[in-house]
């Protein structure tokens, strides 16, 4: 049996259009395509492996939702470049459904309200292990959140010098119960966090989870730097690790 791919989620706050959720397998692909670079109509029909027509009234249904758009091309204006005009919010996948253990009762019982953690963190992480249940991914939506977390704090935290920063947000990390963090200043950064907030009670996946912090350390270094970061979580909870573990590096632009 083939399987499903997830239903994918998009908003697009333009002319009212809101909310669109996709099944369709053609507009996945076509969507699964553009998420990583804007293409040429003929490209998305070798790609597909679909006709022209079939592309054609796939991409006419895609713009009409405000998911996509094109722009003509700058060097031929019979042809149109087409892109992703819409943020991408999260997924469902309902293909296997199946209960965790983190969402029994016993067991938030024993780990969460029998250790007085606060009723906040009960809430947090029941959510999320729900969400995981359901095969729903918000992902993205963590990571958005913790951009907007990470430019609203930074200036709580900032000093011109880097180690006197990032002691700053490891004090902040602690005061505020998201964990304890040590860092280490190199070419790349490294940060790691012990007793995560955000992760350390979800299921074993072998996937990163931490797409809060993961966001919230995007926007803080990026405004640090001036310049775009790469955050890449290599070590969590959720991959069976005792710590999570980002590397930080800042993204240069070349002058040409």
């Amino acid at each position: 049996m083939r399987e499903q791919k997830p239903i994918q989620i998009f908003s697009n706050m333009n002319e009212n259009i809101g909310v669109n959720v996709v099944k369709s397998p053609v507009k996945l692909t076509i969507l699964e395509m553009l998420r990583d670079s804007e293409m040429e109509f003929d490209e998305i029909v070798n790609n597909t492996g679909k006709s022209k027509s079939t592309v054609s009234v796939h991409l006419k249904s895609l713009r009409e939702n405000g998911i996509i758009s094109y722009r003509v091309h700058p060097n031929d204006n019979r042809k149109k470049i087409f892109y992703i005009n819409s943020k991408y919010l999260g997924s469902v996948n309902i293909s296997e459904p199946k209960e965790i253990e983190e969402t029994q009762s016993d067991y938030i019982i024993k780990n969460i309200i029998d250790n007085d953690e606060e009723f906040s963190t009960l809430l947090f992480h029941t959510l999320k292990a729900m969400l995981i249940q359901e095969g729903v991914n918000i992902d993205p939506i963590m990571q958005s959140t913790g951009n907007s977390i990470g430019k609203s704090i930074f200036s709580l935290v900032y000093d011109d010098d880097l180690e006197v920063f990032m002691q700053n947000i490891a004090n902040y990390w602690q005061r505020k119960g998201l964990g304890r963090m040590t860092f280490n200043i190199g070419q790349i950064i490294k940060i790691t966090t012990y007793d995560c907030f955000e992760c350390k009670l979800l299921p074993r996946t072998g996937k990163p989870a931490c797409f809060l912090d993961n966001g919230i350390l995007e926007a803080l270094f990026s405004e640090f730097f001036n310049l775009p970061v790469s955050v890449i979580e290599t070590q969590c909870y959720t991959m069976g690790d005792e710590k999570c573990v980002f590397e930080i590096e800042p993204q240069h632009i070349n002058a040409y």
